[in-house]
């Protein structure tokens, strides 16, 4: 018999939501299959709301009680009896957990955020344009986009210049972009953490679709920074909190009233996190820039560790609890830690050599070869990158030591990735993609399955060979 499991999520949604929550778990998984739930219950105990209900197979003789407390953090319990199959256990809460990120998820497209950094200058809270996106992707640690990008002006270079300066050329401007992509990163992005300014503040207002569609439609861009401003000049501008009453009160005077119940509100001292994570891994602090954008990310660059720069979204800072926060960092550091960025360049610039003075006279009369032996290179660097991603996950657990947190904040950035995993035939061309990271499924089992902290003497080596069993695995 399995014992009852219990398990937490940190929720972010207001206190309003926590009800609407339970209503959607029961409206999009009870009733959608009814036949195996039952003894469905909805009530209050402590001041918290609770769904609980019974889980059976019309073949099977045993059954699963559940029971969620839509506390923050939300507790989910399963109690099974007799001989109930690990694997539909595992489905299960899996199918739960989902849920909940779900609908966190449909809160945060109709929530209002405002994040500030003292001293820094006002800037809405907008998803990233196409050229922000480019940026933010040619500068990351892996900078396997860096060799997209310069494939059509490499071929553009060699037909002006000829073979021999169009090589030279090529790599000698490549790693110039690699020198100085710590300094390029700092021109794209316009907030900056430092020790005199280590905060970000963040309000946030989790409105009903309609409230915030009339929002969107009465107030433009414009109108939205100076409210940001007048609720700076109220607050941080004179050592003060930015508070959700004053920033209420800043809207209501714009005519737009906020339900109280409906507001969170956020400081993370983002520095203190950063000089943690370099701290653990003998590390200088690297230069720390803010993107002010609600996708959660976060990503690491530089030539050097002494050189280093990363960049963390606000986006990242709300989905995200510090413990999570100062994790996804461990993998960063284990980036600039392992040169990385100087590595694949390495590799890159290698095969680049190799193509034009070896590849490409050899298959000059079979363009199809070319373009065959273009997408193998392309999916083998490709491949290479997963190892260093896998070894960066495997660092962070050794020095930040919080493994789970890892997983946990994995989970919540990559939920609908890892339900679409679950799949079995989508395992497998998981590992195959053009995708430098490996599945996302596979990164959360290996953390979860690390119960202490783990000791490795080679850890590039060891993620290796864990990538080479996880695609065994997912062929069942």
């Amino acid at each position: 018999m399995i014992d009852e499991q219990i398990y937490t999520v940190d929720l972010e949604i207001a206190p309003v939501h926590r009800v609407e929550l339970l209503d959607f778990i029961q409206e999009n998984y009870l009733l959608v299959k009814k036949e195996k739930f039952s003894e469905v219950v909805k009530k209050t105990r402590d001041d918290n709301n609770l769904l609980s209900f019974k889980v059976t197979e019309s073949d099977k003789d045993w059954q699963i009680g559940v029971e969620i407390i839509a506390s923050n953090p939300l507790k989910l319990t399963l109690s099974p009896d007799n001989d109930v199959p690990s694997k539909f256990l595992e489905d299960l809460k899996e199918d739960l957990l989902f849920l909940v990120q779900l609908f966190e998820d449909n809160v945060r497209h109709s929530t209002l955020y405002f994040s500030w950094i003292e001293g820094k200058d006002i800037i809405p809270e907008n998803p990233p344009t196409t050229r922000k996106k480019l940026s933010d992707r040619l500068f990351s640690s892996n900078l396997i986009f860096l060799y997209l990008i310069f494939f059509g002006f490499n071929i553009a270079l060699f037909l002006i210049f000829g073979l021999f300066y169009a090589v030279i050329g090529i790599i000698v401007f490549q790693l110039a972009i690699v020198l100085l992509s710590d300094r390029l990163f700092l021109l794209t992005n316009k907030w900056r953490i430092t020790p005199e300014n280590p905060l970000v503040h963040i309000v946030e207002y989790q409105l009903p679709i309609e409230e915030y569609k009339e929002f969107q439609k009465k107030f433009g861009k414009e109108t939205i920074i100076k409210m940001k401003k007048e609720i700076y000049d109220k607050t941080l501008a004179v050592g003060k909190e930015p508070t959700c009453e004053i920033g209420e009160e800043t809207l209501e005077s714009y005519g737009f009233k906020c339900n109280p119940r409906s507001r969170l509100v956020k400081v993370v001292d983002v520095y203190s996190i950063v000089k943690t994570a370099a701290d653990k891994f003998n590390l200088p602090i690297p230069k720390i820039v803010i993107s002010n954008t609600m996708v959660p990310n976060a990503a690491a660059t530089g030539p050097s560790p002494r050189r280093g720069l990363v960049l963390i979204t606000t986006g990242l800072l709300v989905q995200l609890e510090e413990d999570e926060i100062l994790s996804v960092l461990g993998h960063e550091m284990g980036h600039l830690q392992g040169r990385d960025p100087i590595i694949l360049f390495s590799i890159i610039s290698g095969e680049f050599i190799f193509r034009f003075t070896v590849i490409l006279p050899l298959l000059i009369s079979s363009i199809l070869l070319i373009y065959v032996y273009i997408i193998l290179v392309f999916a083998f660097i490709f491949f290479v990158a997963k190892f260093f991603e896998t070894r960066a996950d495997l660092v962070s657990a050794m020095k930040i030591g919080q493994p789970q947190a890892l997983a946990e904040a994995l989970r919540k950035i990559g939920y609908s990735r890892l339900q679409m995993e679950r799949a079995a035939s989508s395992r497998f061309p998981r590992w195959i993609s053009f995708d430098t990271h490996p599945p996302i499924y596979f990164r959360v089992d290996r953390l979860e399955k690390m119960k202490t902290i783990p000791e490795v003497k080679n850890p590039l080596v060891q993620s290796i060979k864990d990538i080479f069993a996880g695609i065994r695995r997912s062929f069942g």
